[in-house]
């Protein structure tokens, strides 16, 4: 079976999480909007945020590659990745592509109407930008020179700065292609090149931790500094009025110089906890802007005397993959996420700024304070799992952690955004410390009040979480012989259930902790997640199935299998309907509970270690493997009408890619297959459904029900006083009166055609209804008067009826013809209530006719049983259908 496109219910949406990577940032400043602006590389794609408030302004479209360099002009920005060279404009859409490159491009350089761009071959070349063609190309020996950095002297027309691995600088005319100048270097290799803003003087950042004030024109050193943190990652200068220098370090550190009295004046230490990929400070202001290698971007303020920054806007992501992701709330808009950095965060789903860290976990906040980050001999292993409960969390803590090969559990408290109050730790195994047992699975009552926490001993216990007082357990000794696999309380808390990896599910009294129920799996269960609202209890077991077990009737009711390996992670729908799997295969699927069937399917390049939906349904929440990122799944049937039908057992999903990455060459594959498969999931609707079924017409109200008081209306809208006609009348086209407006067609009259004797003929025009009449008395084909009846409105039809009548024109055949027409309509079970709607107006104009005439009397009995029939037919069903529903209401089951 050949595979489908994509996923029917799940569209990727965005990513959240991702801010920046180990490529420097640029700030650019726009003339037009007077505000700086910061591009940060994100994968494949790069990020523009305002400085101003660090908020989000523009996503790129994804390149098929991640970016290894980012440059910008005052119009384009430039992202290099692979051997290729794209330009950006209005921070989204490519404009021009620069290929001629056989290595990677690491480094990057706008040169005026040029951009300069360096291979890892050594190999410079000069592109025109508009034209994207090449205007000169350098190669460099390796082992001789190899380009580490660039830089274009204020002032030097013409001419670029080139630093190498092996110390030494070089002065291009690139306009001449000629060697200016060669600087004998100091014995290290450059890592950055950075203008200082005295005119000849550049900084030059060494692999040896020195900074190097060089006068480019006289070829002298003016100032060396000395760094102890290894090599420098990057340097800026103050601009606003203070002689300050800022250099990077591989440590996170930041070491801040003055360049008058050549001295350091402050350390900012720790201020990310991996290298500083990118430091700047903004032109002519006392912000400094940092990223690292920690997906974190820092903004920070000078404006205290002793010359040190403070924090003044930040945006942090994990800078190590998250362990778990779940939604906090019944709003949807905020996601809990805890990484293997340690951290325990949230992010929302609606802007940056009402993102939080709740920090990361201590067993003494105070201690691990005072001796920092680095050295903190304190911290807690990283989560493993977590649940929430927002129902009492303005009074207490409403998050409860387990921690990786750790036996305390602890507490979050959202409001506050810090850890909690409260260490859930059993008392049993304070003593002895050398056992290996640690806290696997964890719960939250819906009212807020209790945890449950269940240990790899096999014990669970209870905790009141206003207290943090151990308040029981569950079983005499042990609830499971084998680790707590899952726990899981009902929504009013009367009932507490437990899975271990003795192969049984338990089902306990929640507050006198008696056992009620015992159920045995053939393998064990890996996690379970019980559905409060339906009762419905999901177990994803070991031998890659899930079972849907019904907590009221303690049945297993549901068995599904297709994962090819671990099950990672589970969430329902808002409305229990859906069961969402994700596994260690990299696929994500969709179960209906109702019908028991597989719905939906899709592949992803790397596993899914945790999904999570929103309450409210919009969203799909995703953590990957190996990635930093939280990516949204936008729920495609909120807003489109999806036919979900079950996939066959050998369907095989389609490859999907995760939102933010390039996907322009699968859509235009997929174009046309997505049109066919859109045709074939459509579904029209037959006019009847069957024979026997009485069936209405789409027809509105208003164009029947009002057909026997259209006298009294008409009375009642009768204007007052005649229409006064304007002074002036404004031309317009002649249209032709009815439900549907169209032009009248003009009719040119000849001299011969204006006579003045009247035809008489005119006055007896019949209409086109009164000629399908009588057409359709020899033809008995009626179809085409019906529709004709249908597409007028209730005044036509009043005096197209009235017209029958011999007085109005018409005939008793014509009279006869109308009522074989109702008669044919009542066969059919076809536009019920119109037919009524036509037969009750019918009846009301000519009863006295119907009455002197006996062919019309013959055809009226025949209706007259025909109405009786079809009557008694439907008031047999809607007696069933009234006694049916009864019954259901009434009956004890």
């Amino acid at each position: 079976m050949s595979p489908a496109k994509g996923s029917n219910i799940f569209s990727g949406y965005r990513a959240l999480a991702l801010y920046c990577n180990q490529v420097p940032h640029v700030v650019r400043f726009h003339q037009k909007h007077r505000e700086f602006y910061l591009v940060t590389a994100v994968g494949a794609a790069f990020h523009t945020y305002n400085v101003k408030k660090l908020g989000i302004v523009a996503v790129s479209n994804a390149l098929p590659e991640d970016i290894t360099c980012l440059a910008a002009d005052r119009m384009l920005v430039f992202a290099a990745h692979g051997n290729s060279v794209k330009a950006f404009a209005r921070n989204k859409e490519i404009v021009h592509s620069y290929k001629g490159h056989s290595a990677e491009v690491h480094l990057l350089l706008t040169f005026g109407d040029h951009l300069i761009s360096v291979d890892r071959d050594n190999r410079l070349i000069v592109w025109d930008v508009q034209s994207e063609e090449e205007y000169l190309q350098l190669n460099f020996d390796k082992i001789v020179f190899t380009v580490s950095a660039l830089l274009h002297p204020s002032t030097y027309i013409n001419k670029i700065l080139l630093g190498s691995q092996q110390g030494s600088l070089q002065l291009w005319n690139i306009k001449s292609n000629k060697l200016v100048y060669t600087f004998q270097g100091w014995g290290s290799g450059v890592s950055v090149l950075q203008q200082a803003p005295a005119v000849d003087v550049a900084a030059v950042g060494l692999a040896s931790g020195q900074i190097i004030i060089h006068n480019l024109k006289y070829d002298e050193t003016l100032m060396k500094f000395q760094q102890d943190w290894g090599p420098i990652t990057a340097i800026s200068f103050r601009t606003d009025g203070y002689p300050v220098m800022a250099a990077g370090s591989p440590m996170g550190h930041v070491g801040l110089w003055d360049l008058e009295e050549k001295k350091l004046i402050s350390q900012m230490r720790e201020i990310h906890t991996t290298a500083i990929s990118g430091l700047t400070f903004v032109h002519g202001e006392p912000l400094l802007i940092t990223t690292g290698e920690d997906n974190a971007i820092r903004v920070w303020i000078f404006d205290a005397p002793e010359g040190g920054g403070r924090l003044l806007r930040c945006r942090l992501g994990h800078s190590a993959p998250p362990t778990k992701v779940k939604y906090h709330g019944s709003d949807g808009q905020n996601i809990l996420s805890s990484g293997q950095d340690g951290t325990l965060q949230s992010f929302s789903t609606i802007h940056e700024r009402f993102n939080k860290s709740l920090g990361r976990g201590s067993i003494n906040k105070k201690k691990s304070k005072k001796k920092g980050l680095k050295y903190d001999t304190l911290k807690l292993p990283p989560i493993t799992t977590f649940t929430s409960e927002s129902a009492r969390q303005s009074d207490w803590d409403g998050i409860v952690a387990c921690h990786q090969g750790y036996l305390i559990s602890t507490t979050w408290n959202y409001q506050k955004t810090s850890m909690g109050a409260h260490k859930l730790e059993p008392q049993r195994f304070v003593k002895d410390y050398s056992l290996d047992i640690y806290s696997t699975a964890v719960d939250i009552t819906s009212c807020g009040n209790f945890a449950i926490v269940g240990l790899s001993s096999g014990h669970v216990d209870v905790y009141n979480l206003q207290s943090g007082i151990h308040r029981g357990q569950y079983g005499k000794d042990k609830a499971h012989e084998g680790q707590i696999r899952g726990v899981a309380v009902d929504g009013l808390n009367q009932l507490t259930i437990t899975a271990g990896g003795d192969k049984m599910i338990k089902f306990w009294k929640f507050k006198s902790k008696e056992l009620m129920y015992t159920t045995t799996l053939d393998a064990s269960p890996a996690s379970i997640l019980l559905h409060r609202d339906s009762g419905m209890l999901a177990v994803a077991v070991d031998d890659f199935r899930i079972a849907i077990l019904d907590s009221e009737t303690r049945k297993f009711v549901r068995r599904f299998t297709g994962h090819q390996n671990q099950i990672n992670d589970m969430t329902f729908s808002p409305d229990g309907r859906w069961l969402i799997s994700a596994s260690m295969d990299c696929t994500v699927r969709t179960w209906d509970l109702p019908s028991g069937c597989l719905i939906d399917c899709f592949l992803l390049n790397s596993a899914a270690v945790s999904i999570t939906m929103s309450p409210t349904g919009d969203f799909l929440a995703s953590a990957h493997v190996d990635d930093l990122g939280i990516y949204l799944w936008s729920n495609k049937t909120l807003y489109n009408i999806i036919s979900l039908r079950p996939l066959p057992a050998d369907y095989q999903p389609s490859f999907v890619m995760l939102p933010g990455v390039c996907q322009q060459q699968e859509l235009e594959s997929s174009d046309n297959e997505e049109e066919v498969e859109d045709q074939m999931i459509e579904y029209d609707s037959s006019e009847q459904l069957g024979e026997q079924l009485v069936t209405l017409s789409l027809l509105p109200e208003s164009r029947w029900k009002n057909l026997l008081n259209l006298d009294v209306i008409k009375k009642r809208n009768k204007p007052k006083e005649p229409p006064k006609v304007p002074k002036s009348v404004p031309f317009f086209i002649p249209t032709v009166p009815g439900l549907v407006p169209h032009f009248a067609a003009v009719e040119q009259q000849t001299a011969e055609d204006q006579s003045k004797v009247v035809n008489l003929g005119i006055l007896a025009q019949k209409t086109e209804l009164y000629m399908q009449l009588e057409g359709a008395l020899n033809t008995n084909n009626y179809d085409h008067a019906i529709k004709l009846l249908k597409g007028m409105g209730p005044s036509n039809i009043d005096i197209e009826l009235r017209g029958l009548a011999p007085e109005g024109g018409g005939s008793v055949d014509v009279m006869l013809s109308f009522l074989k027409m109702i008669s044919y309509m009542l066969d059919s079970k076809r536009e019920f209530e119109l037919t009524q709607a036509y037969l009750a107006l019918y009846l009301k104009l000519h009863l006295k006719i119907i009455a002197v005439e006996p062919v019309l009397l013959e055809e009226m009995s025949k209706i007259s049983v025909l109405l009786e029939e079809t009557w008694t037919r439907m008031q047999l069903l809607f007696n069933q259908s009234m006694c049916l529903l009864g019954y259901m209401k009434s009956a004890l089951l």
